[in-house]
């Protein structure tokens, strides 16, 4: 088959201080492509400005591999929006998102492939187990269930971005408008037909994870911000609700005291719990309405993904 003729894969990786896996990463992906010759592939690694070696590394390893391609970020951009401008660079008839990390098994690539020539533009990887912390895997497993419920549109358990997604989506992709743009909801969002593929998610191959409670805050909040307007509704039912019931007391207190004007005591202990109770729900949902006006004005602004310091092996 002419080398023009084979249809181009395009793998994406992004990365931040990943210099113990960049490596064996490389090796493992064009070993798993010298067992598929009909295929090019391209190995795109989008680094949010490690300040490790992973960058040296990366630029060693590419002058010797015309394959692996480098995107230097000009600082760390965050996790979500750096895979995603990632995605909009590549250049292959299908683009497969993988962490750098081995978390999320290579060789599941011969099976997305699989699934793609089959005529699926979607095939992702649906972790089944996790090999992670347990605790964590239990959290991540009640925010999907949360998610689900309260979602405007469809939403898939255990789905990290990780897969494979045909050209035809990546240009869709490329029409949306979004600075701080939420992957795993805009998949289901698309439509078209999926195919999911199950595995057990590995522990961390080498280093440790960049991830904390406030990446998976961020996360979870564009999650539910982007895709349900549930939260808001709820405040607005709790605040009505809590408006009736506040009438009805006073209304009580108000009878009582005329009734037994010289025994009855009010008492600071009610007032007091009630202050609380009130300032709080106010706090909360000041939050959430904070949270949804925050998306806001991060649309408004329009400000692009993120800003390249460096290109390696791009013509």
């Amino acid at each position: 088959m002419n080398l023009e003729t084979k249809k181009l894969i395009s793998i994406v990786t992004p990365c931040y201080n990943e210099e113990a896996n960049v490596t064996e990463l490389c090796l493992t992906i064009k070993h798993i492509f010298a067992s598929l010759p009909q295929y090019r592939y391209e190995h795109i690694f989008i680094d949010n400005a490690s300040t490790d070696r992973t960058i040296l590394i990366l630029k060693e390893l590419a002058k010797n591999d015309k394959n692996l391609k480098l995107i230097i970020n000009s600082r760390n951009f965050g996790h979500i929006r750096s895979p995603y401008y990632g995605i909009l660079q590549a250049d292959g008839d299908a683009v497969i998102v993988m962490a750098s990390d081995f978390q999320d098994p290579p060789e599941l690539i011969v099976d997305f492939l699989k699934k793609w020539e089959e005529g699926y533009k979607i095939v992702i990887g649906i972790k089944k187990k996790s090999k992670e912390n347990m605790l964590m895997f239990l959290i991540r497993k009640c925010f999907y269930t949360l998610i689900r419920h309260i979602s405007d549109t469809e939403h898939i358990d255990q789905f990290t971005g990780f897969g494979l997604y045909d050209k035809k989506i990546v240009s869709i992709l490329q029409t949306i408008d979004d600075p701080y743009p939420y992957l795993r909801g805009i998949i289901p969002e698309i439509g078209f037909a999926r195919y999911h593929v199950e595995y057990i998610q590995n522990r961390r191959k080498a280093g440790r994870t960049k991830n904390n409670f406030f990446t998976l805050y961020d996360m979870a909040m564009l999650g539910i911000v982007n895709h349900s307007k549930v939260p808001l509704r709820i405040s607005a039912y709790i605040g009505f609700s809590g408006s009736i019931l506040s009438i009805m007391v006073a209304a009580f207190y108000l009878c009582y005291k005329l009734l037994y004007w010289n025994s009855f005591q009010v008492g600071l202990a009610p007032m007091t719990i009630g202050l609380f109770f009130i300032g709080a729900v106010q706090l909360f949902f000041i939050g959430i309405v904070g949270e949804y006006i925050g998306a806001i004005y991060t649309q408004v602004r329009h400000r692009p993904l993120v800003m390249e310091e460096e290109r390696v092996n791009f013509e």
